[in-house]
């Protein structure tokens, strides 16, 4: 072989590996990087970032900048990942940090963002709140050009199937905030809103696939930032529903697992027995409290493990990463007896150390008080450690509602059940933060359940409305909007109205029957009336024993008394309203709120009936 020809082997050679070398770098980049970014100046300036490419667990890692340090690195067990323990400096400008990984088989360099703060104060939540609960993929289609998306597993919508998606989005939510106003609304809690590629029944939101972003049927991250942002300049508060309990089975973390040990895992499928009791039961089993924590919730929901480590700062960061991304004001835990309760006290630790003001409640599904008082924060119960958690859902008022307004009147039947529910209040540090609500997308809705009547319906809102507490109202409850939940799609029904050529529009007065519309009406009464009574959620709450199917509380304070009386009878009622002295004084006459009528108070009240008035009492 003559020279030229030996020099034409080794170009080709030469250009050939080049190209193979570009090819396998191409292919062996940063897949991401989890959290995606950070902001200087927070309190958590200590960060676990994970690292995923092909075998980036083998590689060393360097950063390039005076105001961020390495603290370390955790390679995983699989070596498509590397945890970066790295700190910042609280005088971090913001910028991009530049990382490189190394080894003898693999270089690549991230920029990894620095951001400035937007978000240092949150606004909470509380007892002067009112909260309505929208369903985002059942409420409005605001943007019928994200209906059908063919990456994803369930790629088209269909309003027909009952378990489908059906194209409700943020962008609908957003342009309906004039109807929460209408209502007295302050708080608005949307049901999850991160990507769910399963592929059925990725409508409900529960089964989430990634952390860090909207699902794209519903709309960006930029367009939920959007929607917090809107809702703020209207003085409502916005509630992130998240979930610690489990992932669906196609997350991308869990389809190639960072660590086995990030999930429970048993020699055939097991599920949860749904026993809260055993977490605080003195005589439970070691195997019954097992199987309650770490079984899977459903088959495509895997139970994650946060007593691992970094699978817990995991989810903590990312927690964080929402609060300071969108400008979020609450979160409400799904399942939250089901995870690992240390590890929750830590997450609500680390989110009140980030936010002083921020505000947790935890969907707590039990039976009985006891159960659950013992999750929240310096419960009046035994326990072995203080959660932290501001707030649960409030299921037990739940349960004294729809069925005291339902039974006959008895010694424990009837209102007595909502007086012996709300006697147990002893067991908690704040009672008036339990998130009440008389249905939600889980629960038969409440008309149905009160047989579609009126009157139970109206006394209903009223307790929810007046009682102690922070009240939730769930989207359509306002419109009468029925059904049962078996199974619960039938209770995640559309709003009519919400898209485009519905045949009637209940989002418009015009669009209402005439029942609707009293509904409406009674609801937007007394939640604008609540708006404009912020003191109502510091008052204090006395009630009296119900007698003869009546019920009569007041909520109070130093300025302010309000008298709520209620007649289940089917006849008109006399209250003798000396019994009633010790809150309401001298006052002779009072002013119904619903009706706006004046009330004479000298000696005797009468009361329609199934009739309910909340009287404003004069100081």
């Amino acid at each position: 072989m003559n020279f030229f020809m030996k020099l034409s082997c080794i170009r080709f050679f030469s250009v050939f590996f080049s190209l193979l070398l570009c090819l396998t770098s191409f292919a062996q980049s940063i897949v991401r990087a989890d959290p995606p970014n950070w902001w200087s100046g927070m309190q958590q300036n200590k960060i676990e970032i994970l690292f995923q490419a092909k075998y980036i667990a083998k590689c060393r890692a360097f950063i390039n900048s005076e105001h961020c340090k390495i603290l370390g690195t955790t390679p995983l067990p699989n070596s498509d990942y590397l945890l970066v323990e790295i700190e910042i400096s609280p005088d971090c400008p913001p910028g991009k940090l530049e990382f490189t990984f190394a080894s003898s088989r693999n270089d690549y360099e991230y920029s990894f963002p620095i951001e400035s703060r937007s978000t240092k104060t949150t606004k909470g939540l509380g007892a002067n709140d009112l909260v309505y609960l929208v369903f985002p993929d059942r409420f409005s289609n605001g943007d019928p050009s994200n209906d059908n998306n063919p990456s994803l597993l369930e790629p088209k919508a269909d309003r027909g199937g009952l378990k489908s998606r059906h194209g409700g989005d943020i962008q609908g939510i957003t342009n309906h905030i004039g109807h929460f106003q209408e209502l007295g609304v302050t708080a608005l809690w949307l049901n999850p809103v991160l990507e769910n590629n399963q592929p059925y029944e990725s409508y409900h939101g529960y089964a989430a696939t990634d952390l860090y972003k909207v699902d794209p049927r519903l709309g960006t991250n930029a367009s939920y930032k959007q929607l917090v942002a809107e809702c703020h300049k209207k003085g409502i508060k916005v509630i992130w529903d998240v979930v610690y309990n489990h992932w669906g089975n196609e997350h991308h973390l869990f389809k190639n697992l960072p660590d086995s040990n990030w999930v429970h895992w048993f020699p055939k499928f097991t599920r949860t027995s749904y026993r809260a009791e055993t977490l605080m039961d003195p005589y439970a089993s070691k195997a019954d409290r097992d199987i309650m924590t770490n079984a899977w919730f459903d088959k495509h929901m895997p139970d994650l493990n946060q007593q691992d480590p970094h699978l817990a700062r995991y989810l903590i960061q990312n927690s964080l990463w929402w609060v300071e991304y969108a400008g979020i004001d609450a979160f409400r835990i799904d399942t939250y007896a089901y995870p690992d309760q240390i590890f929750m006290k830590q997450l609500d630790e680390a989110m009140r150390l980030e936010y002083p003001d921020f505000f947790l409640f935890g969907e707590t599904w039990v039976q009985g008080s006891p159960v659950q008082a013992w999750f929240t924060e310096e419960a009046e119960v035994k326990k072995n450690f203080n959660s932290s958690l501001h707030s649960v859902t409030d299921f037990q008022l739940y349960y004294a509602i729809t069925k005291g307004l339902k039974e006959n009147f008895g010694w424990e039947e009837g209102f007595r059940r909502i007086e012996l529910t709300l006697a147990h209040d002893i067991l908690y540090k704040e009672p008036n933060n339990l998130v009440t609500f008389l249905d939600n997308h889980d629960l038969s809705r409440f008309y149905s359940m009160m047989g579609e009547d009126m009157a139970s319906f109206k006394m209903g809102i009223a307790l929810l409305y007046t009682l102690r507490g922070i009240p939730s109202i769930y989207y359509g409850t306002e419109i009468l909007m029925k059904n049962y939940s078996d199974p619960d799609a039938k209770v995640r029904e559309d709003f009519p109205g919400g898209w485009p050529g519905d045949t009637s529009n209940k989002f418009t007065s015009s669009g209402r029957t005439r029942q609707e519309q009293e509904a409406f009406d009674f609801c937007s009464i007394l939640g604008t009336w609540r708006k404009a009574n912020p003191w109502l959620g510091k008052s204090k709450l006395m009630q009296f024993v119900p007698e003869e199917n009546t019920y009569v509380y007041f909520r109070y304070d130093d300025m302010h008394t309000v008298m709520c009386v209620y007649n289940g009878n089917d006849k008109a009622h006399t209250l003798k309203l000396d019994r009633f002295s010790e809150r309401i004084g001298n006052v002779k006459v009072g002013r119904d709120v619903i009706s706006r009528r004046e009330l004479e108070l000298s000696k005797e009240l009468v009361v329609d009936p199934r009739q309910v008035l909340v009287i404003e009492l004069p100081q």
